[in-house]
Formats: C-alpha cells, structure tokens, sequence
C-alpha cells in the first residue's frame, strides 16, 4: 500500500514538473508576427494581399485604374492606394479588404506619403505639377502647390517639418516647408528623379535618378548634393541600371536601392556610400518595404509579375511570390 502510494506521488510529481515546464516554454516564447503586404497591380487594377508567414497571395482587392503609390495608415486599418487614371485615392479597409471610399487627389496621382502625424497625405499630381495636401479625417484636399514638370517621389522628413518632391522632367528635388506649404528649395540632381528617401536622423536625403543612374545624397540643411552614388553591375550596360525605390535600415547602418531593369537591389553602406552588395530579384524591381521588424524587405518586380522576399540580416533573397499584372507599389501591415 505504502509502495503504491509512493509511486503515485512520483507520477504526480513528474506530470506537475512536465506541466510547468511546457507553461514556461510557452510563457517564454515570443509570440511569431504575422504580416501582410499589400502591392498595388498597375495593369490589372488590383492590389495583391500577399501572407507573408505563409509566403503566398491570398487575394486580390479590384480597385481603380492604373493603381501606383499606395500607404498605410499609422493605425494599419486603412490603405490609400492612388488609381492615377480615375484621379482619386482609394481607401481600402484592411479588415474587410474593400474599398470604402475615395478622397478628391486632383489629377493624375501617382505617389504619396503620410505625415508624421499621420492625418495629411501629401501626394504628387503627375500631368498638372503640383504637389496636393488633404486631410484624412475631413477627407478634402486643403492646398495644392506648384512644383516641377512630372512630380513623383514624395519624401517626408522626420520631424515632419519639410516634404521633399521630386520632378522627372524638371530633374529637381523641391524642399516644401509643411507649414508654409510653400516650396523653399530646389535641388538639381541626374536625370529623371523618381524617388527621395530621408535619413531617421535627418541628416540626408537621398533622391534616386532613374535615367542618370545616380543616387544624389543632399543636405536638407544647406540644400546642396554633397555626394552622389554610383553603380556597376558586371555584364549590364551602365544604361539598364535605373535607381528608383530606396529604404535605409533604423540604425542607420544600410540602404537598399531598386536598379529598375537591372533586376538587382543595391546594398549600400549608408555612412560611405559605397556599394557592398547587388541582390538578384525579379525583372523591373521598382518600389521597396520593409517589415515593422524590418525582418524582411519587399520589393515589387513588375515585369515578372512577383514580389522577392530579402532576409535583411543574411542580405539574401529567400523567396519569390506571384501576384498581379505589373506590380508597383508596396504597404505592410501587421495583422
């Protein structure tokens, strides 16, 4: 009886120790995020909902014509994807993943950038050169301001003060005071500006030409380029290497940049402006993301129809994915 009693004490006690251990994995596990990319579909008037746990499109959201620019909202419950042909920004709903409403964008829209207070949009009218502001909450557009010939890349400064605009045609980066709505600087840069990226420090702007090849690094204070960044791809003419998209990492350490038909994403250190590295993507890599935990970046490869998934840490391409006709733009959200 006293043996038997022993031996159910010993069982007792080893499924408790079991039980608390397996509390304690859990317990200490960090929870796995689950992220989704939403990818605007310039020729098949989509936007793909990729999964990116399980690394595949799971939908495809009809919008307006020709969708380019697309954000998210600081809250992740809403989208703003520019449907350039129907001159209006649609707003999709993340959670239903509907359309649920359009703001006035003026004409041609084609870029766009949240403020830092996350209630304005500042987007790029490409066909009338002007830069229009509106107001999330009061969904109307509050001032329009005259800027170069094709305006596309829309640059927002961290403390929010100054939004840098790009002109193609103009090959200009235009400084506009958030305040004033008024252009205080403009830039010249390479040929075909498409795309201006700030510093996290705000100490640089850097603004990618897509016909020059360039990179032009300005200084937002002085508003002069002060250094310009090349690139060499071995067996690609220097004309098929086109600069558009550009993220830097939070520390400050690494920039990525879209080469366009060159099929590659430069890796460049972002405190010597050299190249470190070229990343082998889809065909025509144009626009960049990050994951919140920057985990991942994105980019869009319009000719091949794909998104390329790059492990940031390892600098490696990990995963293709199939999404819709001539992707453009890219918006991640955490679910």
């Amino acid at each position: 009886m006293q043996a038997e009693l022993i031996r159910r004490r010993g069982i007792r006690r080893r499924s408790l120790l079991l039980l608390a251990s397996s509390a304690l994995a859990l317990g200490g596990a960090s929870p796995s995020l689950a992220y989704t990319a939403y990818v605007t579909n310039e020729r098949d008037n989509t936007v793909s909902v990729v999964d990116l746990d399980k690394m595949q499109t799971v939908k495809a959201i009809s919008v307006g014509q020709r969708p380019r620019g697309i954000v998210i909202g600081p809250d992740g419950k809403f989208l703003y994807v520019c449907a350039g042909d129907d001159d209006i920004v649609q707003i999709i709903d993340t959670k239903s993943q509907e359309v649920v409403g359009d703001l006035p964008s003026g004409p041609d829209p084609e870029l766009l950038a949240l403020s830092k207070t996350g209630d304005l949009l500042y987007l790029s009218n490409e066909n009338d050169a002007l830069v229009t502001i509106i107001d999330l909450k009061e969904r109307k557009a509050l001032a329009q301001i005259p800027v170069g010939v094709e305006p596309e890349g829309m640059g927002v400064s961290p403390d929010g003060k100054v939004v840098v605009n790009t002109s193609e045609t103009t090959n200009m980066a235009h400084f506009i005071d958030t305040d004033k709505r008024e252009v205080v600087a403009n830039v010249l840069v390479d040929s075909r500006p498409r795309y201006a990226e700030w510093k996290s420090d705000g100490s640089e702007v850097w603004v990618s030409a897509e016909v020059g090849g360039t990179v032009s690094v300005i200084d937002p204070v002085k508003h002069v380029v002060t250094s310009k960044i090349t690139f060499s791809v071995p067996g690609l003419r220097s004309e098929a290497i086109q600069p558009v998209g550009i993220r830097f990492t939070k520390d400050g350490k690494l920039a990525f940049v879209a080469l366009g038909p060159a099929n590659r994403v430069a890796v460049v250190n972002a405190q010597t402006h050299e190249v470190e590295k070229y990343l082998l993507v889809g065909q025509r890599v144009w626009q960049l993301a990050f994951t919140p935990d920057q985990k991942y970046l994105i980019s869009t490869n319009g000719v091949s129809n794909d998104i390329s998934v790059i492990d940031v840490a390892n600098l490696k391409v990990i995963k293709s994915i199939q999404v819709g006709s001539f992707p453009w733009g890219v918006a991640i959200s955490p679910e």
